[in-house]
């Protein structure tokens, strides 16, 4: 199982908290804009792919209806919104685990000093753009949960679906598809029966690194945590395999 996988299990949990939702929908607001941005001013869902991502995990999160309008609203309308821009960035952390950190943010040097703090208290640096980038490929990713499902089916009907690639975890199927097909084949599955827990945009590692101590788990772990606790950080990917055992 890829070790990126793990954390985002991690991070579902952690989002479902009411303790973190205030951030998290803040954080989802400046996706909504970037989104926006990066689609010509197209403010449809359904002609912006990017944005109909963002805004059904809103919808999940029970993100206020009206939040998600005025979001939208201000990246359309020009003015603050326009000040919000995506940077990608990689890093390295503890045992050589490559990172790729995405950023929403009004102000690139507060987010890059704000990074290099995290990094360097966490054991890990700022890397030079394409330094961490070959270790992944950018995709969709589908996650299916296998109770009660005929899993040979479900597998057959993403493959017919257009997945590129499938995984079978142990608790559930990863069905991995070309970025602009990620919603097209969650659709599909859906309409199919299938019941999909999560769908998104990301990096999944084409080498991974093993992280077998649990000092240096711990380590990866609590680095990853507060990188993602950072008010301008909208995701992070680490190519890390830690045991289950090990993860906390």
């Amino acid at each position: 199982m890829s070790g990126h996988s793990k954390w985002s299990k991690v991070k579902h949990q952690k989002e479902a908290t009411d303790a973190v939702k205030g951030k998290i929908f803040t954080k989802i607001a400046n996706a909504i804009i970037v989104a926006v941005k990066e689609g010509g001013g197209i403010k449809d869902p359904e002609s912006n792919f990017k944005l109909r991502l963002i805004v059904e995990k809103a919808r999940s999160l029970n993100m206020p209806k009206e939040n998600i309008e005025r979001a939208i609203e201000r990246a359309a309308g020009g003015g603050e919104g326009e000040e919000i821009n995506e940077i990608v960035y990689e890093a390295f952390g503890p045992a050589g685990v490559g990172i790729i950190i995405e950023a929403a943010t009004n102000n690139k040097q507060r987010t890059v000093s704000d990074l290099k703090n995290v990094l360097e208290r966490g054991g890990g640096v700022l890397a030079t753009t394409g330094a961490v980038s070959h270790l992944f490929k950018y995709v969709g990713l589908i996650t299916i949960p296998k109770t009660g499902n005929d899993n040979d089916k479900v597998m057959e009907q993403a493959i017919d679906a257009g997945a590129i690639d499938i995984d079978d975890t142990g608790d559930d199927i990863e069905v991995y598809t070309e970025p602009k097909d990620v919603h097209k084949i969650k659709e599909t599955l859906s309409q199919a029966g299938v019941p999909v827990s999560s769908f998104e945009l990301y990096y999944r590692p084409v080498t991974s690194i093993p992280v077998n101590d649990s000092q240096t788990a711990q380590k990866v772990l609590s680095l990853l945590t507060s990188l993602e606790e950072l008010e301008d950080v909208q995701k992070v990917f680490a190519n890390f395999d830690i045991p289950d055992n090990l993860l906390h």
